[in-house]
């Protein structure tokens, strides 16, 4: 929804491919079996967790901070606001994603319900990944930055923007605060 607003519904695309390159590394950390190896090293699984917490506030302060600019048409970024790189949104969406250990647990969890070992691996882990990215993809595209668009009018004023800018980045830090304490 951040990148919707800050950069338009078109180029929040970007951030949701680095979300997607993280979430296939999660599907390769459990196929390899590291995943367990996360799970069951409380230390390995809180260093990732709280380096997650730690990335989640840093973003959450960073655009608390971030000065307001005017808008202009509905599906680009705020004028006198640069145009975000593509590399940029992906690298922040795949550390946002891939600094979550509660994923990486999560498809510890999920995928050997999907994956028969008398058969060949590869190809079930492949469509394991395509299933979820496309799911994932629908929901973060299609529901998240498109649920972000009617809120573009506020991007329009200086207040309107500190309005949304304070509250995704409150809801980061509470985002990070959640991950950091909740077991």
């Amino acid at each position: 929804m951040s990148n919707s607003l800050s950069q338009g519904w078109r180029r929040s695309i970007w951030g949701i491919v680095g979300q997607q390159i993280a979430l296939v590394v999660h599907v390769v950390i459990v196929a390899a079996g590291v995943g367990l190896i996360v799970a069951r090293s409380e230390v390995l699984f809180n260093v990732i967790r709280y380096a997650g917490a730690a990335y989640l506030v840093y973003l959450g302060i960073r655009l608390i901070l971030t000065a307001p600019t005017t808008a202009t048409a509905d599906d680009e970024p705020a004028s006198g606001t640069p145009r975000e790189g593509r590399w940029s949104m992906i690298r922040r969406g795949l550390w946002v994603n891939l600094l979550n250990p509660k994923a990486i647990v999560f498809f510890l969890a999920f995928i050997p319900q999907f994956v028969r070992l008398d058969q060949p691996q590869l190809p079930q882990y492949l469509t394991i990944i395509a299933t979820t990215i496309v799911v994932d993809v629908v929901v973060m595209w299609g529901f998240f930055a498109t649920a972000a668009r009617p809120f573009r009018r506020l991007t329009r004023s200086a207040k309107g923007q500190r309005a949304l800018n304070t509250a995704f980045g409150c809801l980061f830090i509470v985002v990070a605060g959640l991950l950091a304490l909740v077991h």
